[in-house]
C-alpha cells in the first residue's frame, strides 16, 4: 500500500469514541478469566471480518496460549487479525508472545516498548496502555480488568490456588462499535509509533503538510466530553476511555458525578485506591447525607507502596461514615462499582494517580436495573468473605502526618515526572 494511502487509513484509526449512552445493547457480566476467555474464543472463531485485541498483559500460560490459538485459527481462515500489548505490561513474556503468533498472519504491535535502555529514560514510557478490550466484527465487544494471563498465575507472587477476584463485561449491540473503534485506535497509535520516520516524510511531500499535520493530531485527540442521555431504550450503556488529550478525566467525571448523585447506596470494589481531592469529598459527601458508602479493597498485598497508600486514607474516610472492607480469599484485580440500583461500571480503572491521570483506560457504564442487581449479588459474596476494617488508627499524630506525607511526596513526584503538574 501506497504510504499516503497507509497514512490516510491510520487517520481514519486513531480516532478515539466519543463517550455517549447509547440503548439497544445485551450487557453480560462476566467474573474471572474462567468466564471471559470462553466467550472471547468462541466470539473469535464466529468473526467473519475483523479482530481488534488490545491488553496491558499478554502472557503465555495454557489460558493465554488458548485465546491466541483462536486468534491464530481466524488469522488463518482470513480474518483480519490485529493484537497490540503494553510495552510494560508483557514485558516479561514479549519474546515468547511474538514467538506464539510467528509465521500466522497476526498482526502484533507493542504499544510504547522497550527493548532499548534509553526507551526507560523518555518521560512518555510512564503512561501505559491499561485497557483490556476485545472487539469483533463490530457486533460483539469485551471490556474489563482481565488480562491475557490465568488468574491463578500471579507474575509477582507465583501460582495460587484460588483466581484472581476480576470483572469484565461481554456487551453485543451499538456499542461494541465503539469498543472495536478504541482497540482499534489503540492498534494504530502503536503501529504510528513505530512507523513514525515515513508519516513525517509523507507529511514533509505534501502539499499542505503542516494542515495535514494538524488534522492529523485533531484526529489523535479523540473525543470530548461524556454528553447527556439520550436514547432511553434498555440496555443503555456508555463506552468511557480515559486518554492524555481531550479525554483525561472522563472515568474519574463519571465516577464523581455518579457518587454525588448517589441516595441509597455506594459500593466500590478496586485493588489500587488513592483518589484525588474531588474524589474523596465525593465519597464523605456522601456517606453525610446518609448513602451506604462501601470501599472493597485488597486485603492479601501485591504491591505494599500500594496498600500503604490506601491506608493512609483509611481513618479520613472512616472518620466521615465510609465502610472499608478487606479481600483476603485471593487477590483483589476487579475494578467495579455499584450506584444506587441503575448505575454500574466494570473496566480497567484504578481509583489511583496512574489509572486517574496516566495511563490509557477503559470502562464501560451501565444504566440498567438487571445488570445492577447481578453485580450486587457478587458484591455481596465478595463482601461476605471480607474482613471489615473496624477503627482504622488514627493519622493525627506525627507518625500519621509523616506516613501521609511520604505517600503524597512520592505520588507527586512520580506524576512530576510524567509531566503532570497541578493538585491532586
Amino acid at each position: 500500500m501506497p504510504a499516503g494511502e497507509e497514512l490516510a487509513r491510520l487517520r481514519a484509526w486513531t480516532a478515539v469514541p466519543a463517550p455517549r449512552f447509547v440503548g439497544g445493547n445485551r450487557v453480560e457480566l462476566l467474573e474471572g478469566g474462567d468466564a471471559l476467555f470462553p466467550a472471547m474464543c468462541a466470539a473469535i472463531a464466529a468473526a467473519e471480518h475483523e479482530v481488534w485485541l488490545a491488553t496491558y498483559i499478554f502472557h503465555d500460560d495454557a489460558a493465554a496460549q488458548r485465546v491466541a490459538d483462536a486468534l491464530r485459527v481466524a488469522a488463518a481462515r482470513g480474518v483480519a487479525v490485529h493484537v497490540v500489548v503494553d510495552g510494560f505490561g508483557t514485558i516479561a513474556a514479549l519474546g515468547r508472545v511474538r514467538a506464539l503468533f510467528a509465521g500466522s498472519a497476526v498482526r502484533l504491535e507493542v504499544f510504547r516498548p522497550l527493548d532499548r535502555w534509553y526507551a526507560w529514560l523518555q518521560p512518555g514510557q510512564l503512561r501505559r496502555l491499561h485497557q483490556k478490550l476485545c472487539a469483533c466484527d463490530e457486533s460483539v465487544g469485551f471490556v474489563g480488568g482481565i488480562n491475557i494471563i490465568d488468574d491463578r498465575n500471579d507474575l509477582n507472587h507465583g501460582s495460587t490456588d484460588a483466581p484472581r477476584l476480576d470483572f469484565a463485561v461481554q456487551v453485543r449491540g451499538p456499542l461494541a462499535q465503539s469498543v472495536q473503534t478504541a482497540a482499534r485506535a489503540m492498534w494504530a497509535r502503536a503501529h504510528l509509533s513505530r512507523a513514525w520516520r515515513e508519516e513525517v516524510r509523507v507529511l514533509a511531500r505534501s502539499a499542505t503538510p503542516v494542515n495535514e499535520a494538524m488534522t492529523l493530531l485533531r484526529q489523535l485527540r479523540g473525543a470530548a466530553v461524556l454528553p447527556e442521555e439520550g436514547d432511553t431504550s434498555p440496555m443503555r450503556a456508555a463506552f468511557v476511555v480515559r486518554d492524555n488529550l481531550r479525554q483525561r478525566r472522563a472515568i474519574e467525571r463519571s465516577y464523581v458525578e455518579a457518587i454525588r448523585r448517589a441516595r441509597r447506596r455506594v459500593d466500590l470494589a478496586v485493588p489500587y485506591f488513592y483518589p484525588g481531592r474531588v474524589f474523596r469529598r465525593a465519597l464523605r459527601q456522601a456517606a453525610r447525607r446518609g448513602v451506604r458508602v462501601r470501599l472493597l479493597l485488597q486485603g492479601k498485598v501485591d504491591y505494599r507502596i500500594a496498600a500503604l497508600a490506601a491506608r493512609a486514607l483509611y481513618a479520613e474516610l472512616q472518620g466521615h461514615g465510609v465502610r472499608i472492607f478487606e479481600y483476603t480469599p485471593a487477590f483483589l484485580h476487579a475494578k467495579v462499582a455499584l450506584v444506587d440500583d441503575d448505575w454500574a461500571t466494570v473496566g480497567s480503572s484504578n481509583i489511583d494517580p496512574l489509572s486517574l491521570l496516566l495511563n490509557l483506560e477503559a470502562n464501560v457504564v451501565v444504566r440498567d436495573a438487571d445488570f445492577a442487581r447481578t453485580l450486587a449479588e457478587r458484591f455481596e459474596a465478595a463482601f461476605a468473605v471480607s474482613q471489615e476494617v473496624v477503627g482504622a488508627p488514627r493519622t493525627s499524630g506525627w507518625r500519621g502526618w509523616l506516613q501521609r506525607a511520604a505517600v503524597a511526596w512520592i505520588a507527586n513526584v512520580y506524576l512530576r515526572v510524567a509531566g503532570i503538574t497541578g493538585r491532586y
